[in-house]
């Protein structure tokens, strides 16, 4: 990965693979290593693949103080002009999801086609995690049990059958483990996505726009998926039966073949 200038800040990027660009958004507490190799490796046949991590994650600048989901977009659209690409297809996936509503909103020039995965837009109807599963999360990370907080956030990401999947939670922990989010970084972007609200400005995003989301999701319940998809005109919903919030990761080929569709018919 490369460090980019992005107006005051440095954000660290890594381009692979040819063809028209798409730009990947990383949710909350993710870095650019979460995408996986298997999903990043069949974009990357189609696609000149753009991952970055946010401000305050790897080797990105610092976090300064308090963020936004709008300031997090605003750094999404500085690398793209920064890497001198004109527009490009965006892929944004939970905390990612609502940087990319954002984005779409903010700055429709920069954006071929949009793909909003197993994310949220606040307002009536939306849903966040349930209390339960939220304080066994917090519970799991004020352990001090590293992995112990990991596991607990694997096994809220994925459905139990592929959090079960000895090889799946081992490439999950290896990734988690060598690239670590601070503590308070995550606080920051938590309290940005508790602070997002696009429902009722959803309707002006003009980008065609795929929505996926997995039935068996726990961090951002289905719901979401066709609440989002019904408030931007003429956007698609695909729903991904028992799958969980990392969807890319339960289903790499499916996925890959929903983006490079959307992106095929959008060019």
């Amino acid at each position: 990965m490369a460090l980019v200038e992005v107006g005051q800040i440095e954000l660290d990027c890594e381009r692979s693979g040819s063809g028209p660009p798409l730009l990947l958004i990383m949710g909350m507490s993710g870095t650019a290593l979460h995408w996986g190799e298997p999903f990043l490796e069949l974009l990357r046949a189609d696609f000149e693949v753009i991952v970055y991590d946010h401000r305050g994650v790897g080797a990105s600048s610092r976090l300064q103080g308090p963020t936004s989901i709008a300031e997090l977009a605003e750094d999404a659209a500085g690398l793209l002009r920064a890497l001198e690409i004109d527009a490009a297809h965006v892929l944004g996936i939970s905390m990612g999801g609502m940087i990319a509503q954002e984005l779409a909103l903010a700055h429709p020039d920069l954006l071929r086609a949009l793909v909003l995965g197993c994310t949220y837009c606040g307002g009536p109807g939306s849903a966040l995690m349930d209390p339960g599963l939220l304080r066994r999360a917090a519970e799991a990370r004020a352990s001090g049990d590293r992995e112990r907080a990991i596991r607990a956030s694997w096994e809220l990401n994925v459905s139990p059958g592929f959090a079960a999947g000895q090889q799946n939670w081992a490439r999950f922990l290896d990734i988690s483990s060598r690239r670590r989010v601070a503590l308070a970084v995550i606080a920051e972007q938590s309290r940005a996505v508790l602070a997002h609200d696009t429902s009722a400005r959803l309707e002006q995003i003009e980008a065609p726009t795929l929505v996926i989301h997995g039935t068996a999701d726990q961090i951002l319940p289905v719901q979401n998926g066709p609440l989002v998809a019904g408030l931007i005109p003429g956007a698609r919903l695909e729903l991904l039966e028992g799958v969980g919030h990392l969807f890319f990761w339960e289903c790499p080929e499916r996925s890959a073949e929903l983006l490079l569709a959307h992106a095929g018919v959008h060019a």
